[in-house]
């Protein structure tokens, strides 16, 4: 493993983007379930770990109320995100 990203550092990425939650401490069964996303708009994500089966892979677990929050709302925030960056 060459250290390419840090989980600490993804966590805290995560942790400041707006619509995310993250809840990732297996140590005290924190982690995201879909009941906490139930009639909210956030995103939860959690159980954030490199893929042991991939270099530079990464896995997470990520839950939401997909009738509140749909593919279609997900492709525009990406797209405006996107924008900004580029």
């Amino acid at each position: 493993m060459d250290g390419a990203f840090d989980l600490v550092e993804i966590q805290e990425l995560l942790s400041t983007a707006p619509g995310i939650e993250v809840l990732d401490n297996p140590s005290e069964s924190i982690y995201p379930m879909p009941l906490y996303a139930r009639g909210k708009d956030a995103v939860y994500v959690g159980r954030i770990r490199r893929d042991p089966t991939l270099e530079n892979a990464l896995n997470i677990w990520v839950v939401t109320d997909n009738l509140r929050k749909g593919a279609a709302t997900n492709t525009v925030q990406i797209l405006q995100k996107w924008m900004e960056v580029c």
